[in-house]
């Protein structure tokens, strides 16, 4: 595959660490974050992930697809997690991450 093929998988990930960043911040922000524990973790987790597999699909590396399998993983666990609570932010976290998944199995599939 062209850096062109990876476009969309470069930008689900930065699109998704970015929004597991603002998700873990906001749950922090939350009267009580301690029920949110699971939440903030996975987001950085997941945050993390995300931008190793961008990395991965902007060199196009040789293990681009074991990456790319395990983010899809971690955002699906994220997703799931996020999808449980009713805030705004972790909505829309797990849309990023559902997202996110999609690209990468995409692309890991194509390997």
């Amino acid at each position: 595959m062209s850096y062109e093929q990876f476009a969309a998988a470069i930008e689900a990930c930065d699109d998704c660490a970015a929004a597991c960043d603002y998700c873990a911040t906001a749950c922090l922000a939350e009267p009580d974050p301690k029920p949110m524990a699971r939440c903030i973790s996975l987001d950085l987790d997941c945050a993390a992930a995300c931008r190793v597999a961008s990395a991965f699909l902007a060199r196009d590396s040789e293990m681009l697809d074991v990456m790319c399998e395990a983010c899809a993983e971690i955002c699906d666990e994220c997703a799931e997690e996020c999808a449980m609570h009713d805030m705004e932010h972790c909505q829309a976290c797990a849309d990023a991450c559902r997202a996110c998944a999609e690209e990468c199995r995409r692309v890991a599939n194509a390997q």
